[in-house]
């Protein structure tokens, strides 16, 4: 029994509990070395005496920070605008929420933030580090490898050979909805591709080029960044050059739904005149005006795998699998 207005102590911990100090140890340092029936008996032990560990302490000995750090190269209107960064910050929550691991966010808006972020990023201020929508070659990930900060992407970067990164197979993803068009008698079949510096830009258009060359469709190509307001723009320039398309797949769902809403105000049915897939899946699909077909793919999903694949990097357990590529599938409704 502690004395009033002390603080109970590690060994006061092992005693109640019925263990040894070290198991104390590994049971508040997250370590899966110690059985369940010990891991309980120490918890319980702790909640009675309300033991509080010594983070500045811990982390001279340990050398651990209990923090993770999730780095997002993108402005505040696109993560905060764009669902895909909700899902993938829940799943990453999900993912770290039985390890004792702080999820730190941190945005790199502009090239100075990123330098800034490239300093602060070491063993002394976090564990680990998840990266996610990286342009062009990156240097970021090979330098926190290098300086021994496990690290987890979120995407295939271009240029890049990660050690470790969870994906959706955009490609297939994109043959996939071109296919449908195709099947459903499709010939003029456009497509609003993503930033060429991204891999899923890059797949993306590429599945699209390759489910058309198949087919011997000639290609339509316009570019945006992900989001609506450049959906609407590229939607304008395509219909503008090509007034007979009669299908558009959108790289993703904000760019899909700013086509139709140009579709829309030029007068052409969608699908009866121009069939729309988007590419997310989004909760925003099923309530457009028409439904929008789209390639499902869940960002929580991928989080989860994102913050387990670093959590056992962290610990230093073996994976057998440090790449994740997950499949995606086509959602049809009303839009195709």
């Amino acid at each position: 029994m502690t004395q009033r207005g002390t603080r109970p102590t590690l060994e006061e911990v092992a005693a109640r509990a019925g263990v040894g100090r070290g198991t104390v140890s590994r049971v508040v340092n997250g370590s899966p070395r110690v059985s369940e029936r010990a891991r309980q008996a120490v918890l319980k032990a702790i909640d009675e005496l309300g033991y509080v560990p010594n983070r500045a302490a811990r982390t001279l000995v340990t050398r651990r920070t209990d923090t993770v750090a999730l780095v997002v190269a993108e402005s505040d209107q696109r993560l905060f605008g764009e669902p895909y960064f909700a899902g993938i910050i829940r799943g990453i929550s999900n993912g770290l929420g039985d390890t004792g691991l702080q999820l730190l966010l941190a945005l790199a808006r502009s090239p100075a933030e990123y330098a800034r972020l490239e300093h602060y990023l070491t063993t002394q201020h976090v564990d680990g580090v998840l990266l996610t929508s990286l342009h062009a070659e990156d240097p970021l990930p090979a330098k926190l490898e290098a300086n021994g900060v496990p690290t987890v992407l979120g995407g295939r970067p271009p240029g890049l050979s990660p050690v470790s990164y969870v994906d959706v197979d955009n490609r297939l993803g994109a043959r996939e909805a071109v296919g449908h068009l195709i099947a459903g008698g499709r010939r003029r079949i456009a497509t609003i591709a993503g930033p060429q510096d991204m891999g899923v830009g890059i797949d993306r258009l590429a599945g699209y080029r390759e489910a058309l060359g198949e087919a011997g469709l000639p290609e339509y190509v316009a570019f945006g960044d992900f989001g609506e307001a450049t959906g609407i723009a590229a939607a304008e320039r395509l219909l503008a050059g090509e007034p007979a398309v009669d299908a558009v797949f959108a790289a993703s769902d904000p760019m899909a739904l700013g086509t139709l809403r140009v579709l829309r105000r030029l007068g052409r049915r969608v699908p009866d005149d121009v069939a729309v897939i988007g590419f997310d899946d989004s909760a925003a699909a099923p309530l457009a005006d028409p439904p929008l077909s789209s390639v499902h793919q869940s960002p929580e999903e991928m989080g989860v795998a994102m913050a387990r694949l670093l959590v056992s990097r962290i610990r230093g357990e073996a994976v057998a699998d440090p790449v994740v590529i997950m499949r995606p599938h086509l959602v049809l409704r009303e839009s195709a």
